[in-house]
This record gives structure tokens, sequence and C-alpha cells, in this order.
């Protein structure tokens, strides 16, 4: 699709300052650790996950969807449904997808090793929603190309749903306050920043819950939906218990994590 990557950094751009700025004029909780060392290793990260992505999978998700459509492979592209119809269950079946493939990288002990390093970020703000391990984006990469091909969502779908994801999030993750009535009606239709900072509480019942990025509906078809952290956002803890040393979460040591015994 022509001007996808353009496209595609727009948006994140757009988003990424619009979150920035909420953050600096209504932040949620204070933070607890060094702000621009945190921001130089989760940017970073982003840096290093696009360049490895770019490098295995020079089809990348877009250009399967494109080969998928052309040659009638996965679900939607056998069904004789409205093209509207077909670009909206394509986004909600990857969506779908994604919160299957988050539980069970906190569910399998060798997944776990590598999504951990997201975990380990003492505060959350805009740049925690980039801050993924390579090669957990290379396995996410793998399993989206996967649904595509098994789900048939159109390219339009596959762009648009990466945009979304990517955008919400930034929006997830980031320390700002949305008034409370407004957040329970909103966690509605998209996961909040107060639905998703439970996932990031240091209690393992509580980092077990509210999987969901963008759409909030399958934690609570699941049963695995929380609605407010135990100590309240303002006590709560962020992190894993094991990885307090801010010192030690350092870019090259988070590249590290995975291989590590701790």
């Amino acid at each position: 699709m022509p001007h996808e990557i353009i496209t595609r950094l727009l948006f994140f751009c757009g988003t990424f300052i619009a979150i920035a700025l909420w953050e600096v004029i209504a932040p949620r909780r204070q933070l607890t650790t060094a702000k621009g060392r945190r921001w130089v290793a989760n940017l970073s990260m982003v840096a290093i996950d696009t360049a490895v992505v770019r490098l295995l999978f020079p089809p990348l998700p877009l250009g399967i969807a494109f080969i998928a459509g052309q040659r009638n492979w996965g679900l939607l592209n056998t069904l004789d449904i409205p093209p509207v119809a077909s670009f909206i269950a394509g986004v909600v079946m990857l969506d779908f997808v994604i919160y299957l493939q988050h539980v069970l990288f906190h569910k399998m002990p060798l997944l776990w090793r590598i999504h951990r390093m997201h975990h380990t970020d003492l505060d959350l703000d805009v740049t925690s929603g980039n801050r993924f391990h390579p090669l957990e984006i290379v396995i996410s990469v793998g399993i989206k190309m996967g649904a595509i091909i098994l789900t048939g969502a159109p390219a339009l779908s596959v762009l648009a749903f990466e945009i979304i994801l990517n955008a919400t999030s930034m929006f997830n993750h980031g320390n700002i306050v949305i008034p409370q009535p407004v957040d329970r009606w909103l966690r509605l239709l998209v996961v909040t920043p107060d639905m998703h900072r439970v996932h990031h509480s240091i209690i393992p019942r509580e980092t077990n819950s509210n999987y969901s990025f963008n759409l909030p509906w399958w934690d609570r078809i699941c049963g695995t939906y929380r609605e407010q952290p135990e100590a309240g956002h303002g006590g709560m803890t962020i992190g894993l218990k094991e990885f307090r040393d801010p010192d030690a979460l350092t870019l090259p040591r988070l590249l590290m994590l995975p291989f590590k015994i701790k």
C-alpha cells in the first residue's frame, strides 16, 4: 500500500506528542524514577524493534494481507460479505488474537522470560507502550502473519489495526488523568490507562489480569477483567518484585533480560 510507512509514522508521532503533552498537563501518578533514562531505553527499543522487523520480515503483515487477498486465503476471503463488514471483522479478529497472544506470553514460562522486560518499567507513561523486547516483536509479527492468513483480514483492516493498536498502546500506558465517570464509560469501548495500569501491578494476581490492548471486551468475556488495583492507582507499585533497581534496567541489560536466570 503506497505511503504505508509515512502514514504509520504520522499517526505514531501525532499520538505520541498528544499523550506526552497530556502527561505534562494532567499526570495521573508521580513518577518514581528518572524520566530521561527510561525514555532513552524505551524509545531506543522502538528503533531496534523496527529495524529487526524490517530485516526479518520484508513482506510485513500488510504484504501478507495483499497476498492472502489475491489467493483467497482465509475465512473472510471465502465469505460473500460487504467490504465494510469484512474490514470491521478483520480488525476485531486480529485484536482477539493479540489478546490471546498476550495471555500466552504470561502463561508460558519461556515466553514470559521475553515478555517480562515490558513489565520491568518502574513507571508507566507514553513510552512504556513501545517497550517490548525484539524477540517478542519477532514472535508477535509471526503470530500476526499467521492470523492474517487464517482470517483473511483485508489489507486495509491490517493497516488500520496496526495503527490503532500502536496508538491505543501509547494511550493506555499513558500517565494521564481521565475523570472517573468518563473512564467508567470509555472502558466499555477501549482499554483506558486506569484499566491497563492494573496489569502492571507488582501483585501477580493483578499482573495476570486486563490483558487487552485495544478492545476491552475480551477480558470481560474470558474472565480476566479486574476493575481496580487493590492499593488504588496512587498507592499501587508498578513493575516486578525481582527488578527494582533502575541502574539495572539500562538498554543493554534490558536486551539481555530474557537470558538472565533471575
